[in-house]
C-alpha cells in the first residue's frame, strides 16, 4: 500500500510540475501576442447599429469600436469610459488592461504548479512519518 501511496504522490509532482510549466509556457506566449494595451478615456455614443466608443490614441488619431453585448450591459447609461486600446491597431478596445484568457492560463499554472509543490510536501511527511 505504501509504495502505490508514494507511486501516486510521485505522479502528481511530475504532472504537476511538468504540465504546469507546459501551461505556464503558453500563458507566456499568450501575453507576448497579446500586445500593449494603453489607457485612454473613450466617449460612449449611440449609433444605428448599436452603442459605440470613440477615443483617441497616443498618435492624435480617432478610433472607434463598437461595444460587445457584455460591454454595453456594463457601461449602461454612462456617457464616458476608461478604455484600453491595442497600440498599433485600429479600433481595438476592451474594459481591462489585462486579458481574461491570459490570467485563466495563468492562474491554471499556477494551479498546477502548486499541485506539484503540495506533492512534494506530502512526499516529504510520508518520508519522515516512515522513518
Amino acid at each position: 500500500m505504501d509504495s502505490a501511496i508514494d507511486a501516486l504522490v510521485e505522479i502528481f509532482s511530475w504532472v504537476g510540475f511538468a504540465v504546469g510549466a507546459l501551461v505556464a509556457g503558453i500563458a507566456l506566449i499568450m501575453y507576448l501576442l497579446d500586445g500593449t494595451w494603453l489607457p485612454a478615456r473613450g466617449v460612449i455614443e449611440d449609433s444605428e447599429h448599436g452603442r459605440m466608443v470613440r477615443w483617441f490614441d497616443e498618435d492624435g488619431g480617432v478610433n472607434e469600436a463598437h461595444l460587445s453585448h457584455e460591454q454595453e450591459h456594463e457601461l449602461a447609461g454612462k456617457d464616458m469610459a476608461d478604455i484600453f486600446y491595442r497600440r498599433g491597431a485600429r479600433g481595438r478596445m476592451r474594459l481591462t488592461q489585462g486579458s481574461p484568457a491570459v490570467r485563466a492560463v495563468a492562474y491554471l499554472a499556477g494551479g498546477l504548479i502548486g499541485i506539484g509543490v503540495l506533492a512534494i510536501v506530502v512526499s516529504g511527511v510520508l518520508l519522515f512519518a516512515r522513518g
